[in-house]
């Protein structure tokens, strides 16, 4: 009978200790919400890495990203993407052609770039995972993001945030096939000075582009 007790108490203890690291995750993901929330927008340099050990794939890129409310300005991979928050206008330079289709709201097809900095706020259940220590005395606390949904191509998310700013420093998505991709934040400029024309795409800068239009 007392081990029988001893055996409840240790699962209740554990069940409590889980929820309380589950408020400890929602908490500080809280946080980071309310600090992106008081800048008008946000400007990254970052690494982007995809990896599939399965079929010996592994690429390595640098970008960068403007965000401003739902528009952005990404550049990754030789291609520009530049959405006002209605069309995403993706231009090829290298094939002389731009691509113009409305906004997929639709997250299941992919992590939209201007959601980069809220995306987690729904459609995840929330855990507090490990902590990484950087060169510097940085500390970054990893979340863990597992979707709600079932049929998500994502099994789970790992949130990489820096415990004295609240800034985003690392994202890594764990694909259902084994793909592996991570994006890190390189250089992390809130309220960065841009031009008003910054997120508008004009037809007149490309005049001998192919423009495809959805």
């Amino acid at each position: 009978m007392k081990i029988k007790t001893l055996f409840v108490g240790i699962l209740y203890t554990g069940i409590a200790l889980a929820q309380n690291q589950d408020t400890k995750a929602e908490k500080l993901l809280q946080e980071v919400s309310e600090t992106l929330a008081n800048y008008g927008n946000i400007a990254i340099d970052f690494s982007y890495e995809l990896v599939n050990r399965k079929e010996y794939i592994k690429q390595k890129e640098e970008g960068t990203l403007v965000v401003q409310d739902n528009k952005y300005l990404l550049n990754l991979m030789g291609i520009q993407q530049l959405s006002d928050g209605n069309n995403v206008h993706t231009i090829n330079k290298e094939n002389e052609e731009v691509l113009i289709e409305p906004v997929d709201t639709d997250l299941s097809e992919g992590l939209n770039p201007s959601k980069l900095f809220s995306f987690y706020k729904e459609g995840y259940r929330f855990s507090w995972d490990i902590t990484q220590p950087l060169y510097g005395g940085r500390t970054i606390q990893f979340v863990k993001l597992t979707p709600i949904d079932t049929y998500a191509q994502a099994a789970y998310l790992l949130l990489g945030i820096d415990i004295k700013t609240k800034h985003i420093y690392k994202l890594i998505e764990v694909g259902d096939n084994g793909t592996e991709t991570t994006l890190t934040v390189r250089k992390f400029t809130p309220n960065k000075n841009i031009s008003e024309n910054t997120f508008i795409f004009s037809e007149a800068n490309y005049p001998n582009y192919y423009i495809d239009k959805f």
